[in-house]
């Protein structure tokens, strides 16, 4: 990383280091409604802005507690107060590690017990967060490599959102490829303005450069780029497509989160090119988030 880039990024960490609305009352969601309901132990932080791509998909960014760490690609359980008691899900967290503000993606369930109310939040209103994150998707669970596959579905894309926009990823990638598959076109956008994002940010573009690679298809809509990802392994039209050689365990490293039949298949795909899987007390060629299968 350049020094001014790195400058600038030292910067914002230094300056966040140091500085109901569902069906009447039951999930209260502003400060001052929350203030006697918080349990001990966690964050209460405010939601800044809201962005709803789909009828079922949307991201939200909220504040982020001074002092909170966490590695690109980890998770947090976040919730609200739902009648007298909190309901957490666990969500990966899309910002990455050195951003002010903490980013989520998140899927709409019409009656999912935490969903079913987060999909309302507003900007000022309070969404609990417990304070250890934690997470296999992370640099440190991957042996060094040269190219770096993110495969995700879905709301899947989350963690590669942080790790997309992380320095650190392309310091020890020379090439970074995320693949995102969805049912319909529209699903897409959020990948697609993530790149746009880093393309117009004042440090990352010239970290990330000619080095990110999207790679988005589709399954149940007409679009240039269309099938599931192991059917595109198993034809070789992703890396055609792409321009590279077929997985090879000597230069590639994987990442994969999804739905579990997804992260079933595309782990024997990776396995039977010969790679293996790591985990935090043991790095090794691929990794799987699996806090989200079930």
């Amino acid at each position: 990383m350049c020094p001014a880039c790195r400058v600038g990024l030292e910067a914002a960490l230094w300056c966040r280091e140091t500085k109901t609305n569902e069906t009447g009352m039951n999930a209260p969601t502003k400060p001052e409604e929350f203030a006697p309901k918080i349990p001990d132990g966690v964050f209460a932080e405010t939601v800044l802005s809201v962005e709803h791509y789909t009828d079922h998909l949307f991201r939200f960014r909220m504040t982020r507690p001074a002092g909170y760490r966490f590695r690109s690609g980890e998770f947090a359980m976040i919730g609200l107060m739902v009648g007298d008691k909190p309901i957490y899900r666990a969500y990966s967290i899309a910002s990455p590690s050195w951003d002010e503000e903490l980013e989520f993606f998140s899927i709409k369930v019409p009656d999912g017990p935490l969903t079913s109310h987060l999909q309302k939040i507003k900007p000022g209103d309070t969404v609990l967060m417990r304070k250890k994150p934690t997470g296999t998707l992370v640099l440190d669970a991957l042996t060094p490599g040269k190219r770096l596959y993110m495969f995700s579905t879905g709301t899947g894309i989350a963690p590669f959102a942080s790790l997309i926009r992380d320095p650190e990823t392309y310091e020890k990638f020379e090439e970074v490829i995320l693949t995102h598959t969805c049912r319909e076109v529209a699903e897409l956008k959020y990948g697609f303005d993530l790149v746009e994002e880093i393309k117009n940010h004042e440090f990352l573009s010239e970290i990330v450069g000619d080095k990110l690679k999207l790679y988005s298809t589709v399954t149940r809509e007409d679009y240039p780029f269309q099938g599931r990802i192991t059917d595109l392994i198993d034809n070789g039209k992703l890396f055609a497509d792409l321009g590279v050689p077929g997985l090879d365990p000597a230069v590639d490293r994987g990442m994969i989160c999804g739905s579990a039949a997804m992260l079933k298949d595309t782990k024997e795909r990776l396995e039977r090119a010969g790679l293996t899987e790591g985990a935090n007390n043991k790095p090794s060629e691929f990794v799987i988030e699996r806090a989200f299968v079930g």
